[in-house]
């Protein structure tokens, strides 16, 4: 299953319309995956993505998605914190991808 399918699956999307829109957050979400965890740009098209890293993307990718309008956006756009309990999530599974350097 490719990422485009798996972010869609995970905002419940049975149509084509927004794969373009889609295919945008996805490569948007991977970028801040390659910084946050201090890798190169450009290292998730030649090395595999790991389980929870490849989730942060899809969580984020669906974030930027649902929030496309400035608001929080899903399931939670009745809590305030909903935005930033997703980028938590996101930075807490990323982390366990990431170079530690000194």
């Amino acid at each position: 299953m490719t990422l485009l399918e798996k972010v869609k699956a995970n905002l419940v999307l049975d149509h084509d319309s927004d794969d373009e829109l889609l295919e945008m957050y996805i490569a948007a979400a991977i970028s801040y995956a390659e910084s946050f965890q201090h890798l190169s740009p450009g290292t998730y098209e030649q090395e595999p993505m790991s389980a929870t890293t490849q989730q942060a993307v899809i969580m984020l990718s669906s974030h930027f998605y649902e929030s496309r309008d400035g608001s929080t956006g899903g399931f939670f756009g009745d809590n305030v914190k909903a935005s930033e309990q997703v980028w938590n999530a996101v930075h807490l599974l990323l982390r366990m991808g990431r170079e530690w350097k000194v």
